[in-house]
């Protein structure tokens, strides 16, 4: 646990001299400002491309809550802490990539069921991760308490200290696990404080907010594409109970900041349901985001299907979920607990795709988009040329510093996607990070024979030829016509009297061939001789193997 922090402690001499414009003030402003104000200068995004679903099998529209089939898959994270995850009570699941810094603490109520999901949910937007890709990441311990279960299948959970207990998925450890996301905490923490002040000020309000007992009730001004509303009262009814929510006077398409202002903030609401159609609240979750920059105690309690983004900016949080379900990412610079004495508690991912303050220079984040390029299998008939459909091919990543493609063992490479079919035109292609690939060839077209070896590359993707991507050619060759079935005819050679085998007898094969019953050796249509004389053995054998006939 030392060394993620000494590591998380080692980048913020580097946030501090980004020279932000936006200060970090520690306690609240004196006063609520509210009412319409200055237009918002705002496109950017949360801090290291958090918020949109990743990877090229995003859908283009993500479903509401479901429990059907996959409608695609988002390599996104969807759950972040910077310090620990703790599940509690009888929480259920979360659904997508979950990267905590420090632990992952399991330890349910006794009564309730012993299993967690994280990455595929049973029910949620139904857009799991990627096969193959980190379910969960954590900088140091997993923890799970005797007698229950953390499920994590088909993806792989990587860890920077230990396991105890039981983890589904496929284990891997690695000591510097969290060591990508490290910068993220302090960023989220800056961001977090910008998005809610500007020079130490409060943001100017573009709407109003206020809490009528049974409802808080967000006004916007109709027109501005980034709708800010700053709030320092709890969304809850006036002995604590829930409420609703409800926004009006709201642009389409209009991105929602809503900054909960106060060291300690509580949502306890009925809001948000499982149908779209059924509560408004639903039709904000991809544009709305909860910001809670002064939060060292954050609660979201209630039974509604909670919608919208949370980014929570202490350090020192601790954000307790109970609701039934948060539908959006749920980032925390601090802990999470996850817990309810209700069953089917759950993350369910969801996007953010809204359009933040442009706070300006940013902190350093993980760096640029990486830079991608194609990467292309094209199956051909080895004897024409021409392109075969219904090839099926695997495509790997070098990743294990081991020359070839491994996938298996202890520490295989790693795969990239589904399994792909080629189409008309024989092609499979994914794009990808610059990095060396592999095509892994796994079912071939009828009539054709699986290539030995299967496997086609290296190829080396670099970003002087990422423009243009990189190929590889694939040969099947067809299957061969079946030969003749052959098989042995013998002759044994024995003494009449006492059936000892005789060797040094010579016999001539003869195959029937000339359509005249019994054996013709002259004339002017004889059968025909196969093979040179043969001379008995010891055992007094001649063998020989033909195809079928009569000799």
């Amino acid at each position: 646990m030392h060394s993620i922090r000494q590591r998380m402690a080692a980048l913020r001499p580097r946030l501090g001299r980004t020279g932000l414009a936006c200060a970090l003030v520690a306690g609240l402003a004196p006063a609520l400002v509210v009412g319409a104000g200055a237009s918002q200068a705002q496109a950017a995004p949360l801090p290291g491309g958090l918020g949109p679903c990743a990877g090229r099998l995003c859908p283009d529209e993500f479903p509401e809550i479901n429990n059907g089939s996959f409608a695609g898959r988002d390599n996104g994270i969807n759950v972040f802490a910077g310090d620990d995850f703790r599940v509690r009570g009888r929480a259920a699941e979360a659904e997508g990539r979950v990267v905590v810094l420090d632990d992952f603490d399991m330890n349910k109520s006794a009564g309730g069921s012993a299993v967690y999901d994280i990455g595929i949910a049973g029910v949620g937007s139904r857009v799991p991760p990627p096969d193959g890709a980190d379910f969960l990441t954590t900088g140091n311990d997993i923890t799970v308490a005797p007698g229950q279960r953390l499920l994590a299948d088909g993806g792989v959970v990587r860890y920077g200290g230990t396991v105890t207990g039981t983890v589904t998925g496929d284990l891997e450890h690695d000591p510097d696990a969290a060591d990508p996301y490290l910068a993220l905490r302090d960023q989220l923490t800056v961001a977090s404080q910008c998005y809610a002040r500007v020079d130490g000020e409060l943001r100017t309000a573009t709407g109003t907010a206020v809490n009528q007992g049974y409802q808080t009730l967000f006004t916007g001004d109709g027109t501005s594409a980034l709708q800010v509303f700053n709030v320092d009262f709890d969304l809850a009814g006036a002995s604590g109970g829930q409420q609703g929510i409800v926004f009006q006077n709201i642009p389409d398409d209009a991105t929602v900041l809503v900054n909960m202002l106060g060291s300690e903030r509580t949502v306890n609401t009925y809001s948000g349901g499982i149908v779209d159609a059924t509560d408004p609240l639903n039709a904000y979750r991809e544009r709305l985001l909860w910001n809670f920059p002064d939060a060292t105690t954050a609660n979201f309690a209630g039974t509604g299907q909670f919608q919208g983004s949370v980014l929570v900016g202490p350090q020192n949080s601790m954000s307790t979920v109970s609701l039934p379900g948060i539908n959006g990412r749920f980032f925390s610079s601090g802990s999470i607990t996850h817990t309810s004495e209700q069953s089917g508690v759950e993350f369910h991912a969801y996007p953010f795709d809204g359009d933040l303050p442009d706070c300006g220079d940013e902190p350093p984040g993980p760096g640029p988009d990486p830079v991608t390029g194609e990467v292309r299998v094209e199956k051909t008939d080895a004897e024409t040329g021409d392109a075969l459909a219904g090839a099926e091919f695997e495509l790997w990543e070098e990743t294990n510093g081991v020359d070839g493609l491994q996938t298996g063992g202890a520490n295989p490479d790693t795969q990239v996607g589904d399994v792909c079919t080629t189409d008309t035109d024989g092609v499979c292609a994914q794009t990808v990070a610059t990095g060396t690939y592999y095509w892994r060839e796994t079912a071939v077209p009828d009539g054709y024979e699986l290539p030995d070896p299967n496997v086609f590359g290296p190829l080396e993707l670099t970003e002087d030829n990422a423009a243009g991507g990189v190929r590889v050619e694939a040969r099947n060759t067809p299957e061969d016509e079946p030969g003749p079935v052959t098989g042995q005819v013998r002759v044994l050679k024995t003494d009449a009297e006492t059936g000892d085998a005789l060797a040094g007898a010579e016999f001539e094969l003869w195959e029937e061939t000339n359509g005249v019953d019994g054996l013709q050796t002259g004339g002017a249509n004889p059968d025909t001789q196969v093979g040179d004389v043969c001379t008995t053995d010891t055992d007094g054998e001649c063998t020989r193997t033909v195809a079928t006939g009569t000799y």
